[in-house]
């Protein structure tokens, strides 16, 4: 009966039955490993870095879920920064770089002081040539704005090691800059127990003004019954499947990629052998006491 009512094309419920159902039948018929792993090969071959980059800018765009991470982010930035004369911010995430604009035309708005200087340091996992496309974008749109700018991108290829790339030395720390460590869905990629310590103690000796965190609120890590994962799911994606209904139409190409995403963490949160576990990357999804 809910397998007749439910739907990937129908209103938010239907679709997040939907999603939930597929979950549920992975999980029955011990098929979860198999499909979550499929299902990211899959992804790997059909989906390109262009692609993914444009479904980001559009669901920033127009939705409120990232966007209001943003804002409150470099809000935070520009008080602890405030009146320093040169910047380094070292920006770990997975945003290309989409609050940048923003922070950059609040610095150069402000008419009583001096523009800073502004070091941007990218810690990226993206293609050295993709990064450097993006670089010149934030160059020239510092340029327009009045902000003198250098951009540079640092490679950290494997995700839970990013406490290598953060070493002041490769950072080229230097005296008089008033530094800051941005962290956008940054911690939850960052893996667990010493390999997130690590990279913890590696901000820490960068000294930095301010380091700041965003990330979504649910703790998918945590839970140990699978009643309270399931309703720790139902929670978060039945938020998210409301909203997308609210900003996309029923059959945007968009949102159907965005939701076959929640699909498959979905199949890994609740049919997988290791839970939470096994969708690491994106998923260790935590509540912000516990990240404080």
């Amino acid at each position: 009966m809910l397998n007749e009512l439910a739907s990937p094309y129908g209103d938010c419920e239907q679709r997040l039955a939907y999603a939930f159902l597929q979950a549920l039948f992975c999980r029955a018929t011990a098929s979860g490993d198999h499909c979550y792993s499929t299902s990211l090969v899959v992804a790997e071959r059909t989906v390109s870095f262009a692609s993914t980059r444009h479904l980001a800018l559009k669901f920033q765009e127009v939705a409120p879920w990232s966007t209001f991470g943003h804002i409150a982010d470099n809000g935070a930035l520009l008080q602890a920064l405030d009146g320093e004369p040169a910047l380094h911010i070292i920006d770990i995430n997975n945003t290309f770089c989409t609050q940048w604009p923003t922070l950059l035309e609040a610095l150069a708005s402000h008419a009583d002081v001096d523009t800073p200087r502004v070091r941007l340091t990218v810690v990226s996992s993206t293609a050295a040539g993709v990064v450097a496309e993006i670089g010149a974008c934030i160059e020239k749109f510092a340029q327009l704005m009045g902000v003198l700018l250098e951009f540079r991108a640092i490679a950290a290829l494997v995700l839970p090691h990013l406490a290598d790339a953060l070493r002041p030395k490769k950072l080229e720390l230097r005296e008089g800059e008033a530094v800051a460590v941005d962290c956008v869905g940054a911690l939850r990629r960052a893996g667990c127990g010493d390999l997130r310590d690590s990279f913890l103690r590696a901000v820490a000796a960068l000294r930095p003004r301010v380091l700041t965190v965003v990330e979504d609120e649910a703790d998918f890590g945590a839970v140990g019954e699978f009643m309270e994962s399931f309703e720790e799911c139902l929670r978060f994606y039945g938020s998210y499947f409301e909203m997308m209904e609210e900003i996309f139409p029923t059959t945007c190409n968009e949102r159907l990629a965005l939701e076959r995403e929640c699909f498959q963490s979905l199949v890994g949160l609740l049919a997988c052998e290791g839970g939470a576990d096994v969708v690491v990357d994106g998923e260790r999804r935590e509540r912000g006491r516990q990240w404080c």
